[in-house]
């Protein structure tokens, strides 16, 4: 895999932080790891791999708060379009850390909220209070729980490659090996070749990556990184409606 991400122009963090996506729309994609060297291997003429010391993969840990009957999860799982999500994102590699609530609204549009968190350990998260006072402003302008009411759930490591087309109009997030700790229950879940495709992109523009992606047949297909994992960890949680996907995940996870 690094060998073909060498084989992108390289692009730095400060010059991602430039590109703004003022009318993004997001769509997500499910396959493996063996059809993600060939979509690599394809667009290499099209994009730039952003690179920070010298690395083109990085590194994330994020854990996931809710309530003790998982009301955040319930919220997603039935349906509803007005939901939210709480979670500290770790860049592990460059030591940056984020309390982050996001919100996506009944017109699919997904607004992140953050502020940054000094001291964070991702191997120690239990160290974090998310009920601490520096953050009762944050939360209790963006966040439409009671801190008071909610623990840690869910943790997930993976490891994420990104591009950004060479017209600069969109953004690809690429992730895997993706895993699964649940706090709650204790546990954990490897999810294999499984890889996650997201592409970000100004409006309706032009995307290099979806002819790729339809020329090796690979779909749009919903994953949600905290409801997905908390279905696979926690066997108390009804999850009729996401059968369909948990089966489409199963069969990638069986190729």
């Amino acid at each position: 895999m690094e060998e073909i991400l060498r084989g992108f122009d390289p692009i730095t963090l400060d010059a991602m932080s430039g590109i703004r996506l003022m009318n993004r729309t997001d769509t997500k994609f499910v396959t493996t790891r063996p059809m993600l060297e060939r979509l690599l291997e394809m667009a290499q003429d099209d994009y730039f791999a952003q690179e920070i010391d010298n690395r083109r993969m990085a590194a994330y840990y994020t854990v996931y708060f809710d309530t003790d009957d998982c009301a955040m999860y319930t919220v997603h799982e039935t349906g509803h379009t007005n939901r939210q999500k709480l979670r500290v994102r770790s860049y592990v590699d460059s030591r940056l850390n984020f309390l982050e609530v996001k919100t996506k609204n009944n017109h699919g549009r997904t607004k992140k909220k953050r502020v940054a968190i000094d001291d964070f350990n991702p191997d120690d998260s239990e160290g974090f209070d998310v009920q601490s006072a520096d953050f009762a402003d944050f939360l209790h302008t963006n966040l439409h729980y009671d801190p008071l009411t909610l623990s840690r759930q869910i943790e997930n490591r993976f490891d994420r490659i990104t591009l950004v087309n060479k017209g600069k109009t969109e953004r690809l997030t690429i992730d895997t090996n993706l895993r699964f700790h649940n706090v709650a229950t204790g546990s954990d879940r490897h999810m294999g070749d499984i890889v996650i495709i997201e592409l970000k992109r100004d409006g309706l523009v032009a995307s290099p990556i979806l002819d790729h992606l339809r020329r090796l047949r690979i779909k749009p297909h919903g994953f949600s990184k905290y409801v997905i994992g908390s279905a696979l960890t926690n066997s108390s949680l009804h999850c009729n409606r996401l059968k369909p996907k948990l089966h489409d995940i199963e069969k990638i996870l069986n190729l």
